[in-house]
């Protein structure tokens, strides 16, 4: 179910004309041999097929993905970023937190109901899987859509940085006292639309809507259109006012809608450069000469039978500042001014080390730990006691009520620019000043009374950002920083939104299955305790000093059977299909 990049808009008011619908995927996770660059390595699929497919839906739609867990050695789960989950937390995906991980053989089902429409993807949030593989893109159609009329054909382009060793030996490389610069993996490649790369048949007369989306887990994208305007109409799932910009910067997990119109004059193939960004922050020239190493050149065909030999050269990037894109409700700042919010969430964030050495990344002076009991479950079973952080552990959790004007601020007083992503919501982003500007001043009233809203920002270093969401969707939503190795790090905190509507939360017995399979208690507070949630006995206070990532340790045969396979169809004698 896979999209070929594009979709006539014929059939896409077909899509959007009938009723809310219920769309339903069966899908198994397994272990397939995949090159997109060239060079062969083990990725995580969907059916035995790699790229993972896509996810149609309308606004409206139910979806329901009935998932498998195939892959012999490993625990997964799917998460759905950018999509509210409104009235159903538990399906956010992120294991130990909203679910547990699902071990291998077993199977659960997400289902959920699409409330906006936009461009979005899912992957796995279970312990750097998504850089294996599991990822795919989500799009919801929207019969509302102020830019239904504005352009007669879509093309998805996706972006991501690329590894040739797996996720788990990375970061297990990662994880030790020797990496005293916090330095993560560096990855080798860049791949589009997963290795298949992308040109477009340009049509003079015709409009384009590009529907970018960053796989990537470290490294950010330029792109630029040569001899063509791009006109944003969308960020992250958020309608924009139209605004004409030349160059455009995606971090980890972004996306961006515009429109490419193919005009009158034009009479060529027209190039475009994507550039992946693995400078620590591209608008520091005192960090050191900018590096860009890896570079796609597209094309926007008029003419088939012209060689594809023209480069788009970018002298210097210079990308549109996105905190200052105008929304296009035209939404005033939620709590009328700069200084009127219910509740304040300050998160510090720097690069730190556990009491073992090993390095970690801190909000607070507080790294994240995963518990033994997922945050949600511990809201629903906890009383009247699941609004006191210390039943939670340290998972970083702030609480916060039903209704109320939150305020977020993220200082990063790292020298690398960050993206901070928030689950179960879009954010209002009214403060987001240059590399250098410092912490946050309490009385800083630099605000934009209209700001733009989205789910991914990026954090300039040494500078702060201010975002603004309103409480109204109970639940255990995660916020965290994007770069998946720092999300491994412990770069997480928990919002527990409304935990007095969570309280006797009804969970699916498939989820609860998993959890017994895999020995994790259901209820209680983080350290399991049923008797006195505030007992902290047993919560994890220090992150383990080997990482095992996803790896599941429930039958060891399997294991071994998985990794004689994965070893088999390395060297050409066999299937990872199990």
């Amino acid at each position: 179910m896979r999209s070929s990049g594009l979709l006539s808009l014929a059939a896409l008011s077909f899509a959007t004309a009938v009723k809310a619908a219920t769309i339903t995927y069966d899908w198994t996770a397994t272990w397939v041999w995949a090159s997109p660059d060239g060079v062969g390595r083990p990725v995580i699929g969907i059916n035995n097929a790699w790229p993972c497919p896509q996810i149609d839906a309308t606004v409206g739609d139910t979806v329901i993905i009935n998932f498998t867990n195939n892959l012999g050695n490993q625990t997964s789960g799917l998460h759905f970023h950018g999509i509210n989950q409104i009235q159903t937390p538990d399906m956010d995906g992120p294991s130990g937190v909203t679910q547990c991980p699902v071990p291998p053989g077993s199977s659960i089902q997400y289902k959920f109901v699409v409330d906006i429409g936009g461009t979005f993807w899912y992957h796995s949030h279970n312990m750097g899987q998504y850089p294996d593989g599991l990822r795919g893109v989500f799009l919801i159609h929207d019969p509302n859509d102020p830019y239904a009329g504005a352009y007669d054909e879509e093309v998805i382009l996706t972006v991501s940085d690329w590894y040739h060793n797996e996720s788990l030996s990375m970061v297990r490389n990662m994880l030790q006292p020797s990496n005293t610069r916090f330095a993560p993996p560096i990855p080798d490649g860049m791949i589009i639309n997963e290795g298949a790369g992308l040109n477009v048949n340009f049509t003079k007369g015709k409009k384009y809507r590009f529907r970018m989306i960053s796989f990537a887990a470290l490294a950010s994208a330029m792109i630029h259109f040569d001899s063509h305007d791009i006109n944003i109409i969308m960020n992250d799932g958020a309608y924009l006012q139209k605004e004409v910009k030349y160059q455009l910067r995606i971090a980890t997990a972004q996306r961006y809608d515009f429109i490419i119109e193919c005009i009158d004059r034009d009479n060529d193939n027209y190039p475009f450069l994507i550039s992946l960004d693995v400078n620590r922050d591209w608008t520091n020239p005192d960090l050191g000469p900018l590096q860009w190493p890896h570079n796609y050149t597209g094309y926007l065909i008029m003419d088939y039978d012209k060689p594809n030999t023209k480069k788009d050269v970018v002298q210097k990037w210079k990308p549109a500042d996105d905190s200052h894109f105008k929304p296009y409700d035209n939404e005033t700042i939620l709590g009328g001014n700069n200084t009127n919010y219910d509740t304040l969430i300050k998160v510090d964030f720097k690069f730190c080390q556990d009491v073992n050495g090993y390095p970690r990344a801190c909000f607070n002076n507080l790294t994240y730990i995963d518990q033994k009991v997922p945050a949600l479950y511990s809201a629903a079973t906890t009383g009247e006691d699941n609004t006191n952080p210390v039943v939670y552990g340290q998972i970083n959790p702030f609480i916060v009520n039903f209704g109320d004007v939150v305020q977020i601020v993220v200082n990063n007083q790292d020298a690398a620019t960050h993206p901070f992503h928030l689950h179960g919501h879009h954010f209002q982003v009214l403060d987001r000043p240059k590399t250098g500007t410092g912490d946050w001043p309490a009385r800083d009233t630099n605000y934009n009374q209209k700001p733009p809203k989205r789910d991914t920002v990026t954090v300039m270093a040494h500078s702060f950002a201010v975002l603004r969401f309103t409480a109204d969707n109970p639940g255990t939503w995660l916020f965290h920083c994007h770069i998946e190795w720092h999300v491994e790090m412990g770069l997480t905190a928990t919002i527990i939104e409304a935990p007095d509507r969570l309280r006797n939360f009804t969970f699916p017995q498939d989820q609860l299955d998993a959890c017994n399979k895999m020995g994790i208690p259901v209820s209680g507070n983080a350290a399991g305790n049923t008797q006195d949630y505030t007992d902290t006995t047993g919560m994890v206070t220090v992150p383990p000093t080997i990482y095992n990532g996803a790896m599941y340790a429930g039958s060891s045969s399997k294991a071994k059977r998985s990794n004689g396979l994965r070893s088999r169809i390395a060297s050409g004698m066999g299937s990872f299909f199990f």
